[in-house]
């Protein structure tokens, strides 16, 4: 089903909510609880609580994480870790985490993790020596391993930081010189630094990237463009709009949303408020009110590491001419 937009909301966010198929029970359906729970402390005050999506994540409006019973934070669909800071020293604590999907429901939480913050140093503001000698390479098209040395501080090491670009995405134990890293995408190059935290949670400079690609495996497309885009205009109201119409590109997962660009320039997100579309989607963007003008226009995906895609082909409209 199609929907429309203004042209004074071209340059903001659009959300766009699917109506379900099916009974009320089926559109009140909770998802499975969030699996993969892992609570690392990274400092004397902190830790850090990261879990996998649950399988029906393209329903996910977001997350609650919860000490004990009290919740303590809301955390959108696109994230699955936070850092919880404001903790006691040498203190015990469990976490867990619950989804809640657009139309209310509620996961069951997931189980609980339990964890103790080490205990209280004294005013410590040196920061630990950087990890040095990070290596790493591919474990298969959807993963990577990294390795590091030991890093020194003056209290010890809490937990390793380790970074994919500008990002913090994974935590791992201050005795731990290792990690995998999962949900990566095949034939795609990627870089990756480490820091060490103390428990005054004194960070580390970044240790020296290492860069790894990893292979396509048997099937994986490495192409993340939409597929089969196709464009046409219509007419109503006295308004001509673009008919856009295309296949998500095949990520191994569903697609939660689009940025189109009109004449090469950005012109507004689309992020479907439900279920993403099976097999072809489509959506309408108001043009003009005049006719014979032209236009191009093309799209690009959000992909599950929270990359924008490749852009489809672009293609040309002319406002008043038929549909194709």
């Amino acid at each position: 089903m199609s929907r429309f937009v203004s042209l004074a909301a071209l340059t903001s966010a659009v959300v766009l909510t699917l109506a379900a198929c099916g009974s009320n029970n089926e559109e009140k359906k909770a998802p499975s609880a969030p699996a993969g729970l892992t609570v690392q402390a990274g400092s004397a005050t902190s830790v850090h609580v990261m879990w996998n999506q649950p399988s029906e994540k393209a329903g996910i409006k977001g997350y609650e994480v919860y000490r004990g019973a009290t919740k303590i934070k809301d955390v959108p669909a696109e994230k699955t870790m936070i850092d919880v800071t404001g903790l006691k020293p040498s203190t015990a604590y469990t976490f867990s985490v619950r989804a809640r999907t657009e139309n209310g429901a509620f996961s069951p939480r997931s189980g609980e993790i339990a964890v103790t913050t080490p205990a209280a140093v004294a005013e410590d503001k040196e920061a630990p020596a950087r990890p040095e000698k990070l290596a790493g390479k591919s474990d298969g098209a959807r993963a990577a391993r990294l390795s590091w040395a030991e890093a020194t501080g003056d209290q010890g090491i809490t937990s390793y930081d380790i970074y994919q670009g500008g990002s913090k995405i994974h935590s791992v134990a201050g005795d731990a010189t290792t990690a995998h890293i999962t949900r990566l995408r095949p034939g795609t190059h990627y870089r990756f630094t480490v820091t060490a935290r103390d428990a005054a949670d004194n960070a580390s400079p970044q240790s020296s990237a290492v860069e790894i690609t990893t292979p396509r495996g048997p099937g994986d497309d490495p192409d993340t463009a939409p597929i089969d885009f196709r464009a046409g205009t219509h007419a109503a109201d006295g308004a001509h709009y673009v008919d856009m119409s295309w296949l998500a590109p095949e990520t191994g997962t569903d697609v939660p949303s689009y940025q189109i660009y009109l004449d090469g320039t950005f012109a507004t997100t689309l992020i479907w408020g439900g279920e993403a579309p099976k097999g072809r989607a489509t959506y309408s963007v108001f043009l003009s009110k005049k006719a014979g003008e032209t236009y191009r226009v093309k799209l690009r995906a959000k992909l599950p590491d929270g990359n924008w895609g490749k852009f489809s082909p672009e293609r040309t409209v002319v406002t008043g001419e038929a549909r194709p």
